[in-house]
């Protein structure tokens, strides 16, 4: 396991982020239209890209190969906009975590990449 992962309090520190950004995603008007209604398996695969994301176990490749994220994502209208939106759902949840602050910035740091990397669409 790598050291970012059991910063973030491993298994259970990813379970209580991915748990506390889900409802801000679901409230935010530019992302909510973008998720299902029953959120639990995004949750779900979230959790499991994440671990596997930031050095834990490759739980997301085990259950569903490559993650392939971008072409993942290409189904979904990802603005600039909205890409910003979903860090800033993070950053929230990074808040609501009791992590130190720097760990915090440094996981979202890290996530900014692949957030911007997801645009697919200019404006909404």
């Amino acid at each position: 396991m790598s050291e970012f992962y059991e910063a973030m309090g491993g298994a259970d520190g990813i379970r209580k982020l991915v748990e506390a950004f889900y409802p801000k995603v679901q409230e935010h008007p530019l992302l909510a239209p973008l998720f299902p209604e029953n959120i639990a398996p995004v949750m779900e695969k979230q959790y499991m890209f994440l671990t596997q994301f930031f050095g834990g176990p490759p739980l997301f490749s085990e259950q569903y190969g490559h993650p392939m994220m971008r072409a993942r994502h290409m189904a979904f209208p990802i603005t600039p906009e909205r890409a910003e939106a979903w860090l800033g759902c993070m950053k929230k949840a990074l808040q609501e975590t009791g992590w130190e602050p720097d760990l915090q910035m440094a996981v979202l740091e890290r996530l900014k990449g692949p957030a911007f990397h997801f645009i697919n669409s200019s404006s909404n």
